[in-house]
């Protein structure tokens, strides 16, 4: 908060002469944070876990977050005016959705306070978040306050944005090793969303299904599954869940190698970028009197994982754009 306040004021007094350059990455969202005047930032901390927890999307987490902020949906760029400003983004989003990664601070913002509050009603959390919270979006759902910018605005008049680091990016450099090792490398997309475990189900399918003509074979996505989590949730992340899940499909199988991680090198609020498994995932964990399905009913994958041995650690990567699954066929 302090930063984003010192933030702020460098850019209140810049002239037309003046050129602000912004970096923006995975994470802008967590640490350039302003409340909005009406807002703790306790309040917003607790709004943020509540969607987290439910299992919304980035895109529907963005929407409530920009509408709590003095920063976020285009409000930097206002705050900068009337100096330039260019924006240079890597993008964690699918889609490379300029108004989402982030949050958007320097462009335009698609979403209302409308698409806010409908956000919270689809998932129940009304009675969850903060009364603060609520009071302010529905104060703005009915027009009491000011919109984030809309596209036309004056804010983005001598504005630049240039994504210069995707998730496709990353896919192609995952196909581009994969051809040199052997493997018929496919990349099957970059908006790969869902349910992790349910992902999982439909990749092990595509993965059983490749023609022995076209073995061996690396199927490779990237994109940000979610995990809809239970009142006494365990340890992991979505790579590792979605990993373990494909553990189960995979089951005895000796042609198939799953590998599921984030490629900031985090997943979830462990220290794994993820897992690998194989068909002989299930058997080392029965032998360590571990139950695959009821890690997965706990969403509790990381002490299995590493038990077993199939947890994935790198350290902090220094980047993020999503995530990378590949199923290697042989």
């Amino acid at each position: 908060v302090d930063a984003t306040e010192e933030i702020l004021g460098i850019v209140e007094d810049l002239g037309e002469r003046d050129l602000v350059i912004v970096l923006l990455s995975g994470g802008g969202s967590a640490l350039l944070v302003a409340p909005a005047d009406d807002i703790s930032l306790k309040d917003k901390q607790l709004t943020t876990s509540a969607l987290l927890a439910s299992g919304a999307t980035i895109q529907e987490i963005n929407s409530v977050r920009k509408h709590l902020s003095r920063v976020k949906g285009g409000q930097l760029a206002r705050a900068c005016g009337p100096a330039s400003v260019m924006t240079l983004v890597l993008s964690d989003v699918i889609g490379d959705s300029l108004d989402v990664i982030a949050s958007g601070p320097t462009v335009p913002d698609a979403s209302t306070y409308g698409d806010a509050l409908a956000v919270i009603d689809r998932y129940r959390l009304r009675e969850k978040l903060p009364e603060s919270v609520v009071e302010r979006l529905d104060r703005g759902g009915s027009g009491d306050l000011p919109e984030t910018p809309k596209p036309g605005d004056d804010a983005f008049a001598r504005n630049t944005v240039r994504i210069i680091g995707s998730n496709r990016v990353a896919l192609e450099a995952a196909a581009a090793m994969g051809n040199a090792n052997g493997y018929r490398s496919r990349i099957l997309t970059s908006s790969l969303r869902g349910e992790a475990r349910e992902v999982a189900k439909v990749l092990s399918a595509l993965a059983e299904g490749v023609p022995d003509d076209e073995r061996p074979c690396a199927l490779i996505c990237g994109g940000e599954t979610t995990v809809t989590l239970g009142d006494d949730p365990g340890t992991g992340g979505r790579n590792q869940e979605l990993a373990l899940a494909a553990a189960l499909e995979i089951d005895g199988r000796d042609d198939i190698v799953v590998l599921s991680v984030g490629t900031d090198g985090t997943d979830g609020p462990t220290d794994a970028a993820g897992g690998i498994v194989d068909g002989e995932s299930v058997r080392r964990a029965r032998e360590t009197g571990l139950d695959i399905r009821d890690a997965l009913h706990r969403h509790d994958a990381h002490p299995l994982l590493s038990e077993i041995g199939d947890l994935v650690t790198t350290g902090p990567t220094g980047t993020n754009v999503m995530d990378v699954v590949i199923f290697l066929v042989g």
